[in-house]
This record gives structure tokens, C-alpha cells and sequence, in this order.
């Protein structure tokens, strides 16, 4: 078995047929690629150059045709190549193409066959197993880093890190990073990210902390996740000292769209509505992540004017806005009682931007019609859903806090029993139709509730604001 090209096959053929699969691969010509695999099959010379195994994997697997996955899986399957450099290239392809489960496989037979793995075929297929879901597979990759002795590489530790972080395994991602001999930044990045999402604030914090100790510098993406974690915690005195930092050590900040959003949102929880204003104008050239945070900002601090003036700006600069940006300026309009330029922004999410309204699109729709007591037109617009809203918990409160506003009986109850069906838990469905019949002076179906409540262990906290709508 060759480990490489041998002297006698000319450099040139390789080059050749590289460039003709690297042709047939960008116009996605399925056919051609075939032919060229059953040629180089026929004269043999696929089986004496890893260079061309590599390109064929990489042009089929560039191919997302489903019937050509599993022709070039069964080809490697029956074959008798063992160099890791096509199936390295394969096992990326098939990660960076949606076929995660296709790349474990290929992993699978790598290691049955005795195909040698390295750092790379470990990565892609860490990154396989966090698509899939599958924990366990990720974990006996992470018992075959241990046993082979890999595990001081900061890439695989970087993988590790990162896989059990999405995996929601935030301690065995901190373990993993404890272990790592040699930290960088993008290890500690990975972790730090785990603790955002999971909302662990304070290791956030203490990580953040302890990276000038392990000679780790912040970057972009850690200035990004620190910001994040501070405005998880109203954290702004550390926020502002981060900020601060981002000044004076980053000097591409003005363009960096997700560090800049960061700050935003910090700002703008905090309720410091011209500290996010003026980050917001230090921009370059501000796209659709940048005005759809300043949006959230004025919508969350109850400026819902500036929501729509800075929308009707938006589209006046050409940015194409997204679906969040649609659910903040139709919420603004139902605030302001903009009836009719509510349902106009709605009706061009399709019409002029491509966008399929989703659950909690028409959840502001119902929001609009409710708050301007429209209910007639707001449950028109629920029996007019799509099944999908239907499902939504929040189309169902906001017409449940509707009802209960205009004591409308019959349909707050529809509304609170669909909604209970959807989340039986939801103690906030409760209290709001608890609030309906105190209104209208139903003391027997608020004593019937109360029980009902008990029996299912539910309980308001005091001081709570329950989030079941739009409202």
C-alpha cells in the first residue's frame, strides 16, 4: 500500500484531475464527478494517490445529493485505502454539509479498519457528535484522546471544551479545561461561552478573571461573552470597565457587529438608553444585528416611538430587517395604537422581505387587536393561524390578558384552556383568568381555581410578573 504518489505517476495528472473535480465540484456536476471516479477506478491510479482520494472526497461530498453520500460512503467502505488524509477530507465535507450521523460513520469504519486518526479527524468528528446530540459518541472520542495520549493538544482540548459546552456538560467542560497543560485563548473562549448560555455568571466572571494569570489575552469573542454575562447580571460598573478595555485594546471594535451588539444590549438593560445610543452611531456601517439590538433597546425600555421612527429609518438605509426586528416594531405599534401600521408592517414581512411569519409574529398581531380592543379581530386572526401559532403559549395570553381587560368571559376561558394545554404549569395562565373572574365577580370559579392550583403544587411568588404574552 502507497503512503503517497510515487515517483512514476506524473505530478501533472494529479494536478489535472484535481482541477477537473475542483471545476465539477463548484458547479455542482454530480455526473461529471462520477466519471471521473470510475476512470480513476479503472486505470488503478486512485489507489496509488492520497492527493487525488482526498479531491474525489472532496468534490462528492461538496455534492448534497443524498443517493451520492452514500455512493461515496460505500466506496470508501469497500476499499482498501488507509491513509487519514481523504477521510480527514470527508469527514469535514460531511460535517460542513449536514451529515453529521454520514461523518460519525465514516469515523467508525476510520477506527475498525485501522485507518490512523489524528487531531483532525478527532475534531471534525467531536463536532459531528455535538450535532447529532450524541454525548455518548463524544465521549468515547474524548476516552480515545485520553488513551492515545493526545490530550495536552489545546485543539483537541479547544474541541472537548466546546463539545461538552453545547452539549450542556458545563463541569465536564471546566474539567476538561483544568486538564489542558497549555491553555489559549480559544479553549478558554469556548468555556466562558458555556458559562453565558448556561446563565453561570459568577464562574463566568472567575474565569474572566483568572486569564491574565494563565497569560491568556481577551480577544473579540471574549469581550463579546463578557459583555453578554454582565448584562446577564445588570453588572454595569464591570461592563463599563470592559468597555473601557475594548477601547483601548481593540482596534477594529468600530466593525466588529457582535461585539458592538454586546454592548447594546448591556447598555440598554441597564436602562442607559444614550450609552447604547452612542455605541450604536461609533459604527461603521451598522447591519441588521446592530439595528435590531438598538430596536430591542428602546422596545424593552418602554420608547416604542423611537421603535418605529428607528425602523422607518432602517428601511430608508436599505437594511433588509429580520423577523426580530419585525416582532419588536409590530409589538411598538400595539403600544402606541398604530392599529393600521401595525398590520401593514405585518402584511410585508412576506410580501416585500420573504419572511413567513412565525408564533410570535402573530402573537403581536393578536397583541395589536387586543390592546385597541379589537377582539373580534384578534380571534379572527387566531382562527386564521396557521397550526403552527396555534401552538404558541403567548398568541393564547395575550388573548387571555385581552379578555380579561374587557371581561369577555367565554373566550378568556378558551383561551386560558388552550393555552393550559400547551403548558399545564404555567402559573401565569392562571392568575391572569383568576384576575378575569375576580374582575367580573365569579368568586365561585376563583375558589374552584385556587384548589385546582393547590392540587397541582402551583404557587405565585410574591413580586413575580408573569411573562405569559406579549403584554
Amino acid at each position: 500500500m502507497f503512503t503517497g504518489t510515487p515517483s512514476f505517476l506524473d505530478a501533472s495528472i494529479n494536478e489535472s484531475f484535481g482541477n477537473l473535480l475542483a471545476k465539477f465540484s463548484q458547479t455542482n456536476n454530480l455526473r461529471a464527478i462520477k466519471k471521473v471516479h470510475a476512470h480513476l477506478l479503472r486505470t488503478g491510479i486512485i489507489f496509488i494517490s492520497y492527493t487525488l482520494q482526498t479531491n474525489l472526497a472532496y468534490a462528492h461530498t461538496n455534492c448534497s445529493q443524498e443517493n451520492n453520500i452514500q455512493t461515496l460512503t460505500k466506496f470508501f467502505n469497500s476499499s482498501i485505502l488507509t491513509h487519514p488524509v481523504p477521510f480527514n477530507s470527508i469527514l469535514s465535507c460531511f460535517v460542513r454539509n449536514g451529515h453529521p450521523s454520514v461523518a460519525l460513520k465514516t469515523f467508525t469504519f476510520m477506527h475498525v479498519s485501522g485507518v490512523p486518526i489524528d487531531t483532525y479527524a478527532l475534531c471534525s468528528s467531536l463536532t459531528a457528535s455535538c450535532l447529532t446530540r450524541d454525548v455518548g459518541f463524544g465521549k468515547q472520542i474524548h476516552t480515545h484522546v485520553v488513551k492515545s495520549g493526545c490530550g495536552s493538544s489545546v485543539f483537541l482540548g479547544s474541541a472537548l471544551v466546546d463539545f461538552y459546552s453545547k452539549s450542556m456538560a458545563i463541569l465536564d467542560a471546566a474539567k476538561v479545561f483544568d486538564e489542558i497543560p497549555l491553555k489559549n485563548t480559544v479553549c478558554a473562549n469556548a468555556l466562558l461561552s458555556a458559562y453565558s448560555d448556561a446563565k453561570m455568571w459568577e464562574n463566568g466572571i472567575t474565569l474572566l478573571r483568572s486569564m491574565p494569570g494563565l497569560h491568556l489575552c481577551y480577544d473579540n469573542w471574549t469581550f463579546s461573552m463578557a459583555l453578554s454575562i454582565c448584562s446577564g447580571m445588570y453588572a454595569i460598573e464591570l461592563g463599563s470597565q470592559l468597555h473601557a478595555k475594548v477601547i483601548r485594546t481593540i482596534h477594529n471594535a468600530k466593525s466588529d457587529v457582535f461585539l458592538l451588539s454586546s454592548l447594546i444590549d448591556l447598555y440598554g438593560k441597564c436602562g442607559l438608553l444614550i450609552k447604547a445610543k452612542q455605541v450604536f452611531s461609533m459604527a461603521e456601517s451598522p447591519d441588521v444585528v446592530l439595528w435590531t439590538s438598538m430596536l430591542n433597546v428602546y422596545g424593552k425600555n418602554g420608547n416604542h416611538k423611537e421603535v418605529i421612527q428607528l425602523f422607518k429609518k432602517m428601511l430608508t438605509k436599505k437594511v433588509k430587517p429580520d423577523g426580530v426586528a419585525f416582532v419588536t416594531v409590530i409589538s411598538a405599534c400595539g403600544h402606541t395604537g398604530q392599529i393600521d401600521l401595525g398590520i401593514e408592517y405585518f402584511k410585508s414581512m412576506g410580501r416585500d422581505f420573504g419572511i413567513n411569519p412565525n408564533p410570535e409574529h402573530y402573537g403581536c398581531l393578536v397583541d395589536l387587536f387586543c390592546r385597541a380592543g379589537e377582539l373580534e379581530k384578534a380571534w379572527n386572526v387566531v382562527k386564521n393561524m396557521p397550526s403552527k401559532a396555534t401552538q404558541s403559549v403567548s398568541v393564547w395570553g395575550a388573548l387571555l390578558s385581552a379578555c380579561c381587560d374587557h371581561g369577555h368571559v367565554d373566550l378568556g376561558k378558551f383561551a386560558a384552556r388552550r393555552a393550559l394545554e400547551l403548558d399545564p404549569m404555567n402559573t401565569g395562565i392562571y392568575v391572569l383568568l383568576s384576575n378575569m373572574y375576580a374582575k367580573c365577580g365569579l368568586w365561585d370559579e376563583i375558589q374552584q381555581l385556587r384548589e385546582l392550583m393547590e392540587n397541582k403544587g402551583l404557587k405565585k411568588d410574591t413580586g413575580c410578573s408573569w411573562n405569559v404574552g406579549l403584554r
